[in-house]
């Protein structure tokens, strides 16, 4: 047997090796994303569930403040809130299109802009939810509080958990890089900050601006 056909039967299980091995991490990504995607479906179920008890209970007032006395004033305050978490929904996306200029640097910055304009939006919710409970109107006060308080805490216990997800990308990435898990990471990230932005579009239309007209 020749040197070069030793060299070849060598070789070649090594390469059926590396190719084997990336094929296994492509499936394991795949496997990761659609898992993520069953885990999405299973938070719509949950928020058209909190949006339907909101919509039976929504004059639910039991003699207390009415939607319209208690967000007539507010609605500047929440549409500002809106656009701060719509901006960080562009500002993710400029991250995804670092990650794909394989940018880490470019990644990281765009990042870090979300995560503030994310950290914002939690900040000013929880100012709202301080006044409310401050003046009275907490969620014992009525029935339409309550579907008020679970509503829309829960949107903000997810754009929490979101942050923390991010912070924990922004380690991820500043030390290791835009590795492949890394990037499969980023995409559920987005598709999640996305998700939550539609969320709270509907949260703003049904719960605010229909609840003042």
């Amino acid at each position: 047997m020749s040197s070069q056909t030793l060299h070849h039967s060598a070789a070649t299980p090594a390469s059926g090796q590396e190719h084997g091995h990336d094929h296994e991490h492509h499936d394991s990504g795949s496997t990761s994303v659609f898992g993520f995607w069953i885990y999405l479906m299973s938070d719509c179920v949950l928020f058209g569930t909190l949006f339907a008890v909101f919509a039976v209970l929504s004059n639910a007032f039991a003699g207390g403040p009415t939607s319209v006395e208690l967000f007539g004033q507010q609605l500047p305050f929440v549409l500002t809130e809106t656009f701060v978490l719509l901006f960080s929904s562009i500002t993710y996306g400029f991250a995804m299109l670092a990650m794909h200029r394989n940018d880490r640097s470019g990644v990281l910055k765009w990042l870090c802009v979300t995560f503030v304009l994310g950290a914002t939006f939690i900040c000013m919710e929880l100012y709202e939810f301080h006044h409310l409970i401050e003046n009275g109107n907490g969620p014992s006060r009525s029935a339409y509080l309550s579907a008020f308080f679970t509503l829309v805490g829960t949107h903000g216990a997810h754009v929490f958990s979101g942050l923390i997800w991010m912070a924990v990308m922004i380690h991820q990435v500043s030390s290791r890089g835009l590795t492949a898990s890394n990037q499969t990471r980023l995409n559920c990230l987005s598709i999640f900050w996305h998700f939550l932005d539609v969320v709270w579009i509907c949260v703003f239309t049904v719960v605010y601006l229909m609840g003042v007209l």
